[in-house]
């Protein structure tokens, strides 16, 4: 590093380069060029962040520390030298490995200045125990072939029983892992037989007992098969990425679970096996389900989303903290953009409150204009519409009953005036001969003809005594009219 820095700084604008003699660039009076601090600061910052943008060290953790807001410092050394360091709370919460003071790792990540200081330190986005990286690569190459041939496919994993009696067990007897499962499986489900094929989780031959163990299991009469051991590192882990161990569980015919290491831990045999645990204690969960496996299930699914979420604000944040290379103040910068986030954050949430409010306001037109076209509404405009018909009909009937009737009477009182009756009522009388012609004339009778005479109320009968022709020329008017 010191002879980098060196080499470097040999290279700072405004030191003489051979070749570049002009008056101009380097009067021959003046001196050596003086720097503000600020100024020396920059230029030393961009050769650095500009030299080493992606680096790995490896060296020992020494004086870590987690603040409060969720970033860590911590020292990186070796015999000769220290090299400050810096992980942003992003990368921190996503890291698998638990730093610790004396822990030899390869940090991956990129050098900056740190201005007011003048110190510059590595800021890290990658760690993993120093060894891993090998092994790493043998994984993904092991893993890719073995995918490629179908060992990891979902098609080809079972079930596993609802209601398992006897339960295989690949284990260390002498591991905290057995031990774990034994216990919750003894309190959840006391009734299941434990059968345990003792084996080496690590170290040399390790892998051909665990193969082994699986194959001895699978010719047992086994509901499920349980492979199991504690947490550690990636070498620690190894047995069960081993390819003899990996195709032994994929060749067994009875369901295999894969509890190896912690939750953050996956090797090829948790690929492999038909489901994978995060723990022992879990994987004795999966083999004895309780009703408390659904609450505990709903619990898993919000620590995920809260996991999500950070995961998410802390992309974010890494957005931001990526841009201070090339801003003058990173701290100035970052919390504008810490304010942008949060901008974003209110403004997004205005969004979709206004959104669902205007959801909610077009659903309740909708429901209305649905409201005033149902058959209900409809039927009762069209009841309603009846009813005044009825109505109007009703009335026009009856202004039509009274203007018949006051017709009606009109004409009655017209005809009574003319009937012959009145006329009787007057005191006239209708006299007719026997065959009930009436008589008009005296002449038309003769002395002796029987009469009838109707009155106005009964009839008399008479015969003609007489004639008296001056009574004859003497009638009534109306009489006249009438003929």
């Amino acid at each position: 590093m010191a002879a980098q820095r060196s080499y470097r700084l040999r290279n700072l604008p405004g030191r003489p380069r051979p070749g570049a003699g002009s008056p101009e660039a380097m009067p021959a009076e003046s001196g050596p060029r003086v720097y503000r601090v600020d100024e020396l600061t920059r230029e030393i910052k961009g050769l650095l962040e500009g030299r080493f943008a992606r680096i790995q060290v490896r060296g020992e953790i020494s004086g870590f520390k987690r603040a409060t807001s969720g970033h860590c410092y911590l020292t990186l050394k070796d015999d000769d030298a220290t090299l400050s360091a810096v992980i942003w709370r992003g990368p921190a919460a996503r890291m698998r490995l638990d730093p610790r003071d004396g822990l030899e790792v390869i940090a991956t990540g990129r050098i900056t200045v740190y201005a007011p200081r003048g110190n510059y330190q590595l800021v890290i986005d990658r760690l993993e125990p120093a060894g891993e990286g090998a092994l790493r690569a043998a994984f993904e190459q092991l893993r890719a072939r073995l995918e490629e041939e179908g060992l990891f496919d979902e098609a080809r994993k079972v079930a596993l029983p609802p209601l398992p009696t006897r339960v295989g067990v690949v284990s260390s007897p002498t591991g905290a892992a057995i031990h774990d499962f034994l216990q919750v499986l003894g309190r959840r489900a006391p009734q299941v037989s434990v059968l345990l094929a003792p084996a080496r989780v690590q170290g040399e031959g390790a892998a051909s007992e665990l193969a082994s163990a699986l194959r001895r299991l699978d010719a047992e009469d086994c509901d499920v098969i349980v492979v199991t051991r504690g947490g550690g590192s990636l070498e620690d882990l190894w047995a069960f990425n081993e390819e003899l161990v990996v195709r032994a569980i994929a060749a067994c015919e009875t369901p295999v679970i894969s509890a190896v290491g912690h939750e953050v831990d996956v090797t090829l045999s948790d690929l492999a096996a038909d489901l994978r645990a995060a723990t022992p204690s879990a994987a004795a969960e999966l083999v004895a389900p309780a009703r408390e496996s659904l609450r505990e299930e709903l619990r898993s699914l919000r620590r995920r989303l809260q996991s999500a979420l950070r995961l998410s604000l802390g992309r974010r944040r890494q957005v931001l903290l990526g841009a201070r290379a090339r801003l003058s103040d990173p701290r100035m910068a970052l919390s504008a953009r810490r304010q942008r986030l949060d901008e974003l954050h209110l403004m997004g949430r205005f969004a979709l409150e206004r959104g669902l409010r205007e959801r909610r306001e077009a659903l309740s037109r909708e429901a209305a204009r649905l409201e005033r076209l149902h058959p209900r509404q409809r039927l009762g405009q069209r009841q309603r519409a009846l009813a005044d018909l009825e109505r109007r009909l009703e009335r026009e009937v009856l202004s039509g009953l009274r203007a018949e009737r006051t017709r009606l009477t009109r004409h009655e009182a017209a005809l009574t005036a003319l009937s012959p009756q009145s006329v009787l009522d007057r005191g006239f009388a209708l006299v007719s001969d026997q065959e009930g012609r009436l008589l008009r004339d005296a002449a038309t009778v003769a002395v002796g003809d029987a009469l009838q005479i109707r009155l106005a109320r009964g009839a008399l009968g008479a015969r003609v005594s007489h004639h008296s022709q001056e009574a004859s020329d003497a009638r009534h008017p109306q009489d006249q009219e009438e003929d």
